[in-house]
């Protein structure tokens, strides 16, 4: 674990001069494109860039490097954060000729995230619930490589923002009750919890306890003022300390600084306009020009984007250091390298089942397969919603995964097919894994919104749908 930055040492600037950074380039974007929103980076980036500047490690030099710390905008309305964090931190895809086409067709700074339109980016995150349910399997991914490979090599945090409306979809229910349940201690969700949402104050349609809840569900839940630094760090450090999964519930002002529609719905989904932007860069002291930052303030993030380096290279002497069997292990499945003898074992496999020759359910057949895929390939993980005697996704030589074995490579997801599908996306995109999961077809749309993202994310994500047949008539039309 990277030990935390203090601030002091970035330039001597106080955290809010460097988050106002984030919040003047959310305002001239969001101007700039006619449309966007402004209100959650505004909200939020107090709390970000103390993340960012103080705790998460990465490398923009080496946007990929495999021990990074991985940061998913659950919220991915507030797109402009994330462009802003990337570009101030020194990432390459992300100069601010990009900011400036915020929006527009063809640039890297879409609406919403998209998984491949830069590096920093870890997922698409569009449809809320997804990002906050793709980080549980970010989770299990790094949690099951560190017990195959060490934690020399696998040792990193997940984070997320999330905002209401990503903790009132069903997905969240589904994969926060997983993520306690595997005690995922290495997620972290900060919750952008300003009470608003688009229609007006929350109350309008919640009542909720949400810590009671993710505490019930076996987290660590606190709130804080998501506005003062120094309780940001503080929680932080207590959520990296912790056995549980922790949710940070950052009280904030939505549109932080603008005099007029701070604190309201109207600072959610629209530009402020030409007169309130104006007021709000003149409320938060910025009286620079549009995309204008400072040499000083700009100095202080790069030196922000280069507190990992130094981490980086010693992680490189580690897998330096490994044997020539470990290395080839871990590259291989890094990289998603199937085996040599794949072909001929398939091969083989196909002569022995035609020569049998017996009548088998496809669901059977495909039990024999995984059988043999299985014990050839570590990297599969499989598992079920609750049907593993019925889709048998579940092969002899696999153990369950569960919180006193992260090397286990079976998954009981339970009743959360959503879930499973969104966690094998984050377990496919953290790489090193090859996911799998079984239900019966019709629960398919269950799964839908997640599997459509596999697809526009164009990942290794394998999906056992048996139970297609008309066979099934006898167990009614639904």
């Amino acid at each position: 674990m990277l030990a935390r930055t203090q601030p002091s040492s970035l330039s001597g600037l106080p955290t809010r001069t460097l988050a106002n950074a984030i919040r003047a380039l959310a305002i001239d974007a969001v101007e700039t494109a006619k449309s966007g929103h402004p209100g959650m980076p505004m909200g939020m980036a107090d709390a970000a860039t103390v993340l960012w500047t103080q705790f998460l490690k990465h490398d923009p030099a080496d946007p990929h490097w495999p021990d990074r710390d991985r940061f998913i905008l659950s919220a991915g309305h507030g797109s402009m954060l994330l462009y802003a964090l990337l570009h101030l931190t020194g990432y390459k895809d992300f100069p601010l000729e990009a900011l400036k086409r915020f929006r527009q067709l063809g640039s890297y700074c879409a609406g919403h995230p998209e998984f491949g339109h830069g590096a920093g980016i870890e997922t698409t995150t569009g449809p809320l619930g997804q990002g906050i349910a793709t980080a549980v399997g970010f989770a299990i991914a790094e949690r099951h490589l560190a017990a195959r490979f060490g934690g020399a090599l696998v040792d990193h945090f997940t984070y997320v923002i999330a905002s209401d409306g990503d903790l009132m979809e069903g997905i969240s229910h589904e994969t926060i009750g997983l993520a306690g349940h595997l005690k995922l201690n290495k997620l972290i969700v900060l919750f952008d919890d300003n009470g608003i949402s688009i229609d007006g104050p929350i109350s309008l349609s919640e009542s909720g306890d949400t810590l009671a809840r993710f505490e019930a569900s076996g987290w660590r839940a606190e709130r804080i003022d998501g506005h003062d630094p120094d309780a940001v760090a503080a929680a932080l450090e207590r959520a990296q300390a912790s056995d549980r999964p922790s949710l940070i519930a950052c009280r904030t002002i939505i549109g932080y600084g603008a005099p007029k529609k701070q604190g309201t719905s109207a600072a959610h989904g629209s530009p402020l306009g030409a007169e309130e932007a104006a007021a709000a860069k003149a409320a938060l002291g910025w009286t620079h020009g549009p995309f204008e930052i400072p040499a000083e303030i700009k100095d202080a993030w790069h030196l922000a984007g280069q507190r990992s380096a130094e981490a980086r290279k010693a992680w490189e002497a580690n897998r330096l250091a490994l044997s020539n069997a470990d290395a080839l292990a871990f590259e291989t499945a890094l990289k998603g390298q199937l085996p040599r003898s794949l072909n001929t074992t398939i091969a083989g496999f196909k002569r022995k089942a035609s020569t049998e020759a017996k009548p088998l359910a496809s669901r059977k057949a495909s039990e024999h397969v995984l059988d043999v895929l299985n014990p050839l390939i570590p990297e599969m993980i499989g598992g079920s919603a609750d049907l593993t005697e019925s889709n048998f996704t579940k092969t002899k030589d696999q153990r369950p995964l569960s919180a006193n074995n992260y090397a286990g490579r079976f998954i009981h997801y339970g009743i959360r097919e959503h879930g499973m599908a969104a966690a094998m996306n984050g377990m496919a995109l953290h790489g090193g894994v090859i996911p799998y999961g079984g239900t019966f077809l019709v629960f398919a749309d269950y799964m839908r919104p997640a599997i459509r993202l596999a697809a526009l994310m164009k990942q290794q994500v394998i999906s056992v749908f048996p139970h297609a047949s008309i066979g099934l008539g006898e167990d009614g039309p639904t």
